[in-house]
C-alpha cells in the first residue's frame, strides 16, 4: 500500500480482485497460470484483507491449487458445472429462486442491467443470471465506487441464493478443487451480504 492509498481504497481493490477471481473460476476451469498463482498465494497477506473470518479459506484454496493438475481440474469443472445434460451445480439465479431456468428473476435482472448500461457480450452464451456474470457486475460496481448501487444490486440479485449456491458447490460429489473455491466464495459473499445489510 502506498502513501496515497487509504485503507478503504485498498479494501475495495481487494474486493474487486476477489469478485473477479471467483467469477473467472466459476465461468471456466482455471488455466495453468491461474493455478500457479493460487498455488503460490501469500496467505498471510490475503488474511490481512480485513476479513478475518476468511482466514481458513485462503490456505485451503492454496493447497487445493497445489494438489490438482490442469487435466483433473478441467474434468472436475466439466462434471460440476456442465455434466451430461446438466452439471451437479446449476449456477443460475433463476434456478435457485424458482427451480427453473430463464424465469422472472432473469427478466428483472436484465431490466436492471439495461438501466445501468450493461450489455451481454455477443461471445457470451449463458443467461445474465449466471453466477460469474453477477460477480463480474459486482466487481465493476465496486470499481465505480457507488456503495448504494452495490448494495441494491447485491440484495436484489445475489443475496437470496448465493450462499446456497456456494454450499452446493462445496458439497458437489465431483468437487475437490472446487470445494475450496466454494468455501472461499461462501465466506466472502456472506461477509458482503452482512456488509450490505448493516449499511441499510
Amino acid at each position: 500500500m502506498n502513501a496515497h492509498t487509504n485503507p478503504a481504497d485498498q479494501d475495495d481493490l481487494l474486493r474487486i480482485e476477489i469478485y473477479n477471481m471467483l467469477a473467472h473460476l466459476c465461468r471456466q476451469a482455471p488455466e495453468q497460470s491461474a493455478l500457479e498463482f493460487l498455488a503460490n498465494l501469500d496467505v498471510d497477506t490475503a488474511q490481512t484483507f480485513q476479513r478475518k473470518t476468511m482466514a481458513s479459506a485462503w490456505p485451503l484454496l492454496k493447497l487445493a491449487a497445489q494438489k490438482t493438475t490442469l487435466l483433473s481440474v478441467e474434468e472436475e469443472y466439466q462434471d460440476v458445472f456442465i455434466g451430461i445434460g446438466r452439471g451437479e451445480v446449476i449456477p443460475f439465479g433463476s434456478w435457485y429462486l424458482t427451480g427453473s431456468l430463464m424465469e422472472m428473476p432473469l427478466a428483472y435482472l436484465r431490466q436492471d442491467l439495461k438501466q445501468m448500461g450493461f450489455e451481454r457480450a455477443q461471445s457470451v452464451i449463458e443467461p445474465e443470471d449466471h453466477i460469474s456474470a453477477l460477480l463480474e457486475v459486482m466487481a465493476m460496481l465496486v470499481e465505480g465506487g457507488d456503495e448504494h448501487l452495490q448494495q441494491t444490486f447485491f440484495n436484489r440479485h445475489l443475496s437470496q441464493w448465493c450462499e446456497k449456491f456456494c454450499t452446493d458447490l462445496k458439497a458437489a460429489k465431483s468437487a475437490v478443487f472446487y470445494t475450496a473455491v466454494g468455501e472461499l466464495a461462501w465466506q466472502f459473499l456472506t461477509i458482503e451480504k452482512t456488509r450490505f445489510l448493516e449499511s441499510q
